[in-house]
């Protein structure tokens, strides 16, 4: 039973996460941070590294500190909370940078109507160079309107 409720708790805090995404990338990375955020929108280096990449090293931080409390002194809830947010980031690098952005050639053959919807819900975002007027924050939802020309 105990380890049903940490699967369970592992599962909210992942889908929690998308919520937590959209609002940071919406308030944060198109707000206050957007001078970190804005190369991503605006390439002009083309190096490995983005500016933007410093939110993947901000949103590891609290991973990092619930897994650590999590398992010191004693192993607790906190390590399935911190398992959410690693298991999140981990699909966010997956779908946000492999398959939207291409940043690694891993899946190169998408079929999925899910994916390609992903992906041009991403290009209508990536369609506002400055911070205002954007659209799609989250990464994992897809709002319906995206899916019709691939169903």
């Amino acid at each position: 039973m105990v380890v049903l409720s940490y699967i369970s708790l592992t599962v909210v805090v992942f889908i929690l996460m998308e919520v937590v995404t959209w609002c940071t990338h919406k308030y944060v990375m198109h707000g206050f941070l957007w001078v970190l955020h804005e190369d991503h929108h605006q390439p002009k280096y083309q190096g490995v590294f983005e500016k933007n990449d410093t939110f993947f090293v901000i949103g590891a931080i609290p991973s990092i500190l619930l897994f650590y409390f999590g398992t010191y002194p004693s192993f607790n809830y906190l390590f399935f909370i911190g398992l959410g947010v690693f298991l999140y980031g981990l699909s966010y690098f997956l779908v946000h940078d492999v398959i939207i952005h291409r940043r690694f050639s891993w899946f190169d053959n998408i079929k999925s109507p899910y994916l390609k919807a992903l992906r041009k819900a991403h290009k209508v975002h990536h369609k506002h160079l400055g911070k205002e007027d954007g659209e799609c924050f989250g990464m994992l939802y897809v709002p319906m309107k995206y899916f019709k020309q691939f169903l």
